[in-house]
């Protein structure tokens, strides 16, 4: 199975201790590929509408590149740490800009990593958790899982042997 895993963080910290755990389950038998968006050159979706929803972006830049291994990709891996209640704009980025393929986006399997300063049953969980559900709702996207961490110490997740267990045991049963 080819996985492209959204890293929606900047930092090295607990999202990318999430993401590594995961692939050190996966690994063995899958394909994985990890997307940067805060090292790639992608303005946010316009909302001009030149796509119309399978065309790809006219925007000169990263877009239609990294778009394309998302629809290639089996299992799509959106990891982002919480900010202000809900997703990094990194993570939403890539989200706004998948608009443009969109079409070609329906059926994906898709996963969701999400590591923040609070509790797991705080209000921010279950709104990234809702705007994930109408996304599959639309697209018919199966959500494999869906694991939020509560990390709210730098290193939090890499230091912890039981949650980075769970995590190595997620990508293995993929």
């Amino acid at each position: 199975m080819k996985i492209v895993i959204i890293n929606g963080s900047t930092r090295k910290g607990n999202t990318l201790a999430a993401i590594n755990a995961f692939m050190d389950g996966a690994k063995e038998n899958h394909e994985i590929e990890v997307i940067q968006p805060d090292k790639l050159n992608i303005g946010y979706c316009k909302g001009c509408g030149a796509c119309e929803c399978y065309k790809g972006c006219i925007d000169k830049d990263d877009t239609n590149v990294t778009i394309d291994k998302i629809v290639d990709a089996d299992l799509v891996v959106f990891a982002s740490p919480v900010y202000w209640w809900g997703l990094s704009a990194q993570t939403k980025l890539i989200i706004d800009k998948c608009y443009c393929r969109g079409g070609k986006l329906r059926g994906k399997k898709i996963g969701v990593l999400v590591p923040g300063g609070s509790p797991v049953n705080a209000k921010q969980y279950t709104i990234i958790k809702d705007q994930f559900d109408c996304i599959a709702d639309y697209l018919g996207w199966e959500i494999l899982f869906y694991k939020p961490f509560y990390a709210s110490e730098a290193n939090e997740i890499k230091n912890d042997p039981v949650v980075i267990d769970e995590l190595v045991e997620l990508g293995k049963g993929i």
